[in-house]
Order: structure tokens, then C-alpha cells, then sequence
């Protein structure tokens, strides 16, 4: 009874933390209408400077609390909500969503560039020097007492605020109606500044109270939230108490798995899983109200033309072939991932971008390709490669049956926690039999990778892979391609648009959602099992949650909607970083926040940079005389590099200076050859003027607006 008392003890003081950042997370929803998935990285970073004004400078407690808490957690709450947030409010929810998950990943890069990971840390519980109390036969120290007395503060706090005075119930009126509110007299833009203000001071109360408990690590610390988000799910993202309820569910249940759970090789990894089994199940089994903020920003998926796509597949396979020839060995292999990383980017362009289903899982179901070749393929059997993609598609299957009721920030919930388990259970199993068959994952450390055997040929070498992971990307472009045009396609964008809808006119949601997750997640089979076979070992944390937001990002940067996403995504987030580090060894870090800082720019190009790459490079393609005077350019420099009489960064720079000089001069002679039209009044549109395929786009556009 002892031992049960004092696990309860520690269980309701991490309870309280749980309720201190979960109660942040829905004050911040419920006022302004943003789920934050970067609340955690929030407390994380107020733990790391909290650390670094005691530890490192030796500064007073009281003095560091009140900086960070009173000053410096303010000062960034108000910055995200002025700097991030505001530009994005007129957007739909999915580009608010990709603000905050572009957050948590740049808060985790600034954290890891400012304070270095291989440096341990840690910080004393407060009141250490005071002998602990008993209640019963448990011990409670003066830490996990005061944790409980500011839970219970904040919970009589919030609920004072948002239903007793007159700020609180402007906070929670500004999410439904911000030009009424403003009609009343009230200010949402303040209301949504005094959200953030506390919303941020909470995660930090909860970050530094429980740094002491655990490693100062930036990715730990972040992902803690994950616990946070459970208890929020308790409470359906609109009630403090249910909230409270919830945190002390997930506390106890840590406790009393760490206490009580059974000595084996199997189960260490179901502790840590547990928070995010525990928000799976609640995703579930919970009725959900609609999304409070919630609104749909449809864009136009471009339907690709056979040619064009056949074009881009070639374009694809000779880039690859130009690559394998004029890199070394050891650049073959980091920037091979350009194609394998590519085809993972690109399993979110029929998922997020055809049915708008969000997933944050997509690098885990690469990792699942990763195993099941490395296991079956460990001597090149090329059928181990459908195997890949056929798990990994049926893994996606299995998220997509459960997840099924559930969208947007639900959803994208729902896959977070997929991941986690995955991460911090799954992918850290030993090998097991299962009716007989021995099922061997990562085996606890890393597994060697083989590259196939096709036709007699062995792929074994960089360059062969490189090339081979470039052929995949263009059969893969053609497949997500080809899916657009059809029927399928069709229905998949029906789906995105109204799922109501969608199911009164006789669609089947179950089957739309199982065959899409299962493409999606087949596709991210394939690039996990390329990548494998460039890095030719691997490991679980390859593929983690944090490891797969950079690449979520980058793809949602380029463009979820558009086939070429996939070799922009692969190429923007392997080539430029990479080529940054090797001129720059100092810049590391500053490359590791690059993704996160292009995902906050979404904003300014909601459309992705794919569609306007594409629009500014049009004329190139269209000129007769420009762009085969570019493809002689890049030959002529090809054989050259060939013949070593220019290296890979003149040969790189002359072409892309090539590029750019016969874009502008096509775009100018086309502009110059161009006659100007009159301006011709829309209703006229068609009558007087010729019918144009962009003009589909801004009627529609016009009359969603009005």
C-alpha cells in the first residue's frame, strides 16, 4: 500500500504539469481558434533559458522566474502572435496548423543551436534543501507539493478569467465572430494578444517545473506536450476541469506503469508509448464538437497533362543520370537522398493535397518500407520491394480505419501519436516470433541495408542508386499523376471538399480514406526502402516524428497539390543545405532551422512555390530558340565536367546562371512579342475576348469571396 501511496504521489505531480500546459494549449484554443504545436517547444525553450540564467550565469531563482515568466515569456507569446499567427488568420485551418508544426520544428533547431544536445544538463527540484513531508506512509517532497498548489492556482485562475470578467469572455467570443466582436467595442486583436501572453506563460510554468524530473533535452522536453495534448483531448479542447481530469489520468497512469508494469524485454518501450496510445484511443472514443475557428481556404488542384508529366518523369531520370556522373562517392550518397526523401514528399500529394487528409506520419511508414527491405532484401531480392511497399500501404491502411471520424487537427493528432507509439515502442522492439516466424525490426541499434538485384544488374553502387531512386521518383510522379486525371483523383477531391457532401452523393468515405492512406503510405514505403538503400544502415531515430516534420514542411512549402512537389521537396531539402554545410561548416545549425523558417513564410505564398516556379519558367519552356540553346549550355558543360576540366561548383553555378539568363530574356521576348489587350469587364469574359483556363479559377475565387 506503501508503494502504491507513493506512486500516486508522483503521479498527481506530473498530473499537474500535464494540467498546467494542457490548460494553456486550450486557453489558446479557445480563444483564438489555433491549435499550437509548438506549446511544448514553448516550455521547452523557457526550461533552457531558465537553466541557462541559474546555472550557466548563477542568477537568483526569484530573479530568473521573474524574467522568464514575467518578461521574456510574454515577450514571445506576443511575438508569435503578431510575427506568425496574424499574417495567417485569413487562411484556412491547415495553413494555421503548418504555422505551429513549423514552429515546434524551428523552436527544437533554435534550442539545439544555442545550447548543444552532447552537453548534459539539468536542473535542481526547488525547495531541495527542505526535508519532504509525509501524508500516510508516502513521501512528498516540497517540489511535487508546490507543482500540485500551482496547478490548482491555475485552474481557479483560468476559470475566473474566461467566465467572470469581461477580457475572458471577449477572448471567447473572438474566435467565432471577429467582426462582431469588434462591433460590440471590443478588440480582438487584443483578446488574441492577451491569449498568447498566457497561453505561452503557462507552457513555460509547466517547463520549467518539470525540467528538474527530466533530461534538458530539446526534442524530449517538446514532445512532452504529447501528454498535454491527451489531457486537452479529455477535455475536447474547450474545458479546464475535463482537462484536469485528464492530465491526472495520464499522470497516474505513468506512475503506475513505471511502478508496476512486468520485467521484459517488451515492455520498457509501452511506458513511454503510453501518453500517446492513451491520445489515440481518446481521439476515439470521444464525441468531437466542430472545430471552433474552423474553415475551409479551398484551393485549385491543377489537373497534369499526360505530356507534361511524361516530360517531368524524363527530366527526372536525367537529372538523376547527370548526378551519378559528375558527383564523387561520398556526395553520391548525401545527395542521393534527393530522389528517395523526394518520393517520401511526395506520398503527401494525394494524401494532404487531393483528399486533405493531414498526416504526420509519413516518415514513420518509410521506415516501415526501410525494415521490411532491409529484412527481406538483405541479398537484393527485388520482390522484397513490393513487399515494402505493400506493408507500408497496409500500415496506412490500418491508421486510416480508426482515423476515420476524425479531420484536421483530429487527424493530424491522431497521426502524431501513430508516430510516437511507433518511435518510442515499436521501432525499439527486439525480435520476436509470431506464429512461427522470427520478426526482427531495428533490433535495438542499426541494420545494414542491401541495394537490389534487377534483371542480373546489381544496384550496389551509389551512382547505380542514385539513379534507380531516380527512376522510382518519375514512375512514382506518374502514378500520383495519373491518379489526379482519373476518377479516383476526382472523387478524392470531392472528398476535400465536403466530406458531407461527398457522402450524400453516395461516396464512401471508409473506402476513399483506407485506398488514399494506403497509396500515400505505399508510396512513403518506397522512399523509406531507397533511402535505406543509399544510407546503407539504418536506425529507428531516422525515422522519428521530429525527424519527419522538416520534410512535411518542405513539402508543404512546395506544394501539396502539385506532382512536381516531390523533386522540389527532395532537392530543396538535400542540395541547398547540404551544399550550405560543406562551404560552411559553421552554418549547421542555421541549415537545421531552414525548414521551419520556411514553413512559418507559408503565408506569403499560401499557393506553394511549385505553382509559381512553374509559372515563371513557362516561357523558358515554350521558346524555341531559348531552351534548346539551354539544353546545348548544359551538354557542353556536361562534357566538360566530364573531362575534369571544370569541378561539380562551376559546373552547378554556370548552369544555373545559364538558366536564369535565358528565362529572363524568354520572358522578355514574349512579353515584348505579345500584344496588349484591353481590359475587358469579366461578365464579357468569353464574348469578347477568348476563354482563358485561368479564369475557372478567378471566378471561383470572387465568388468564394463574396
Amino acid at each position: 500500500m506503501e508503494q502504491f501511496l507513493t506512486f500516486g504521489i508522483v503521479g498527481l505531480s506530473t498530473a499537474a504539469i500535464y494540467a498546467v500546459i494542457g490548460s494553456g494549449l486550450v486557453l489558446t484554443y479557445t480563444t483564438t481558434g489555433v491549435f499550437n504545436f509548438a506549446h511544448g517547444a514553448a516550455g521547452m525553450l523557457s526550461a533552457f533559458t531558465y537553466w541557462q540564467l541559474t546555472g550557466g550565469w548563477g542568477w537568483p531563482v526569484p530573479v530568473a522566474l521573474a524574467v522568464v515568466l514575467l518578461v521574456l515569456a510574454p515577450a514571445f507569446g506576443l511575438f508569435v502572435e503578431k510575427a506568425v499567427l496574424r499574417p495567417v488568420q485569413a487562411l484556412g485551418e491547415a495553413e494555421r496548423l503548418v504555422m505551429t508544426v513549423a514552429l515546434l520544428s524551428g523552436l527544437i533547431a533554435v534550442a539545439r543551436w544555442i545550447w548543444d544536445p552532447n552537453v548534459p544538463r539539468t536542473l535542481p527540484t526547488f525547495f531541495a534543501d527542505r526535508k519532504p513531508f509525509h501524508i500516510g506512509s508516502a513521501v512528498v517532497t516540497w517540489h511535487q507539493a508546490l507543482t500540485m498548489a500551482v496547478a490548482v492556482l491555475v485552474a481557479v485562475g483560468l476559470r475566473i478569467l474566461l467566465y467572470r470578467t469581461r477580457p475572458g469572455a471577449e477572448m471567447r467570443a473572438t474566435v467565432d465572430d471577429r467582426a462582431l466582436v469588434g462591433l460590440t467595442g471590443a478588440h480582438p486583436v487584443r483578446a488574441n494578444k492577451t491569449a498568447w501572453i498566457l497561453g505561452t506563460q503557462l507552457a513555460a510554468i509547466g517547463g520549467i517545473l518539470i525540467a528538474p524530473t527530466v533530461t534538458l533535452d530539446a526534442a524530449q522536453l517538446s514532445l512532452l506536450i504529447v501528454s498535454a495534448y491527451t489531457a486537452a483531448i479529455f477535455g475536447r479542447l474547450r474545458s479546464v476541469p475535463l482537462t484536469f481530469v485528464g492530465a491526472i489520468v495520464v499522470g497516474c497512469m505513468e506512475s503506475y506503469l513505471t511502478g508496476y508494469l512486468p520485467q521484459n524485454a517488451y515492455l520498457p518501450g509501452l511506458r513511454l508509448a503510453a501518453p500517446a496510445l492513451l491520445l489515440f484511443v481518446a481521439l476515439l472514443a470521444f464525441p468531437h464538437r466542430r472545430l471552433r475557428g474552423r474553415d475551409r481556404k479551398l484551393r485549385l488542384v491543377p489537373v497534369p497533362t499526360a505530356r507534361g508529366t511524361a516530360v517531368f518523369a524524363l527530366c527526372v531520370v536525367a537529372f538523376g543520370a547527370v548526378l551519378a556522373s559528375v558527383l564523387g562517392e561520398a556526395d553520391l550518397i548525401t545527395y542521393g537522398a534527393i530522389f528517395s526523401l523526394g518520393v517520401v514528399a511526395l506520398s503527401y500529394v494525394p494524401l494532404a493535397g487531393y483528399a486533405g487528409q493531414i498526416s504526420l506520419c509519413q516518415l514513420s511508414m518509410a521506415g516501415i518500407g526501410a525494415v521490411v527491405w532491409a529484412h527481406l532484401g538483405a541479398h537484393g531480392e527485388f520482390w522484397a520491394l513490393a513487399a515494402a511497399i505493400l506493408v507500408s500501404a497496409v500500415a496506412g491502411a490500418v491508421v486510416a480505419l480508426p482515423a476515420l471520424r476524425l479531420s484536421g487537427v483530429y487527424l493530424a493528432l491522431g497521426t502524431a501519436a501513430f508516430a510516437v507509439v511507433l518511435d518510442r515502442w515499436i521501432f525499439t522492439l527486439p525480435a520476436f516470433h509470431l506464429f512461427g516466424t522470427r520478426i526482427a525490426l531495428f533490433d535495438q541499434g542499426s541494420v545494414d541495408v542491401a541495394g537490389p538485384r534487377l534483371l542480373g544488374l546489381e544496384v550496389d553502387t551509389p551512382a547505380k542508386q542514385l539513379v534507380f531512386a531516380a527512376v522510382c521518383l518519375a514512375l512514382a510522379s506518374l502514378v500520383v499523376a495519373a491518379v489526379r486525371r482519373g476518377r479516383f483523383g476526382r472523387r478524392l477531391i470531392a472528398l476535400r471538399d465536403s466530406e458531407a457532401a461527398y457522402a450524400t452523393l453516395g461516396g464512401s468515405l471508409l473506402r476513399a480514406k483506407v485506398l488514399v492512406f494506403a497509396l500515400s503510405s505505399g508510396i512513403a514505403g518506397l522512399g523509406g526502402a531507397l533511402y535505406g538503400m543509399q544510407q546503407r544502415s539504418i536506425t529507428a531515430d531516422q525515422f522519428n516524428l521530429v525527424a519527419g516534420l522538416p520534410i512535411f514542411l518542405v513539402a508543404v512549402v512546395g506544394g501539396l497539390g502539385t506532382v512536381g512537389n516531390g523533386l522540389f521537396a527532395g532537392t530543396a531539402y538535400i542540395g541547398p543545405t547540404n551544399a550550405l554545410v560543406a562551404v560552411a561548416p559553421w552554418a549547421q545549425n542555421l541549415v537545421a532551422l531552414l525548414p521551419g523558417l520556411a514553413g512559418i513564410g507559408l503565408g506569403h505564398n499560401p499557393d506553394g512555390i511549385v505553382v509559381r516556379f512553374r509559372r515563371e519558367w513557362e516561357p523558358l519552356g515554350r521558346d524555341r530558340i531559348a531552351l534548346p540553346g539551354l539544353l546545348c549550355v548544359l551538354a557542353l558543360l556536361w562534357v566538360l565536367r566530364l573531362g575534369d576540366l571544370i569541378n561539380g561548383w562551376t559546373f552547378l553555378g554556370c548552369s544555373v546562371a545559364a538558366g536564369v539568363a535565358l528565362r529572363i530574356w524568354a520572358t522578355t521576348a514574349r512579353q515584348t512579342a505579345a500584344p496588349t489587350e484591353p481590359e475587358v469587364p469579366v461578365e464579357w469574359w468569353g464574348l469578347r475576348r477568348a476563354w482563358r483556363p485561368e479564369d475557372r479559377e478567378v471566378l471561383a475565387r470572387g465568388l468564394a469571396a463574396d
